[in-house]
Parts: C-alpha cells; structure tokens; sequence
C-alpha cells in the first residue's frame, strides 16, 4: 500500500476505496482506501496525538502528523510520500518539502471526504 494510502487507510478506515492522490499516480488509486462518509481529520487526529506519549504538531507538521497516526516518518518515507503526490522541488531541502507534503497531505484528505479545519485548508 502506498505510503498516502496508509495515511487515508488510518484516517478513513479501511473498507473504503480512494482517488488518487494526482495525476498519473497509478500505485495510489490502486492500493488507497476512500471514504463512504464524510469523516471529521481533526478529531480524529487529535485522539490519536491523545494517545502518544509525546506532544505532537499534527496541524503544523508532516512528520508529527504520521507519527500521530503510528507511520513511519523517517526521511525516506517522506521522500516517497513526496514522489506518490507529485513533489517537484528539491526533496534534498527537507523543510520545504516537508511544508509542501503537510500541505499536499491536507488538501488530498479534503478532496477525499475528509473534513479539514478552515484554518488548514490551502
């Protein structure tokens, strides 16, 4: 499954089938679950930041935003979160990478159903 479809997958549940995550991304729409309903991304992260010993800025960050979700966050896995949404620039500049899938991220659990606070919709 795709690292993006791990991330609808834990979000939406599994019983659902997803849009891809952009054009030309046939691993995504293949593997990633879409929701049957619109589902609340705020609370739902939220209780799941609740149940991690350690504080996380899921609303600010990529990586705590997987963590929250107990996927792996480690650079490589960023990496290819960034190549199965489409990232362009350079994935040696992590920081804006990282603020680009966060972004990305976001905007890809709207399109799929998922209800995302004003404040984070891009």
């Amino acid at each position: 499954m795709s690292i993006f479809g791990k991330i609808l997958n834990a979000i939406f549940g599994s019983k659902a089938e997803a849009a891809p995550p952009g054009p030309g991304s046939a691993t995504a729409s293949a593997t990633a679950p879409t929701p049957t309903a619109t589902v609340d991304v705020a609370a739902i992260l939220d209780k799941a930041v609740a149940a991690q010993k350690e504080k996380l800025e899921w609303r600010t960050s990529i990586v705590d935003l997987m963590k929250a979700l107990n996927l792996d966050s480690n650079l490589a896995a960023r990496k290819e979160l960034a190549k199965e949404l489409h990232y362009d620039g350079d994935a040696n500049d992590t920081a804006k990478m990282n603020v680009w899938l966060h972004r990305q991220v976001i905007k890809k659990l709207a399109e799929n159903g998922g209800k995302v606070p004003d404040d984070l919709k891009v």
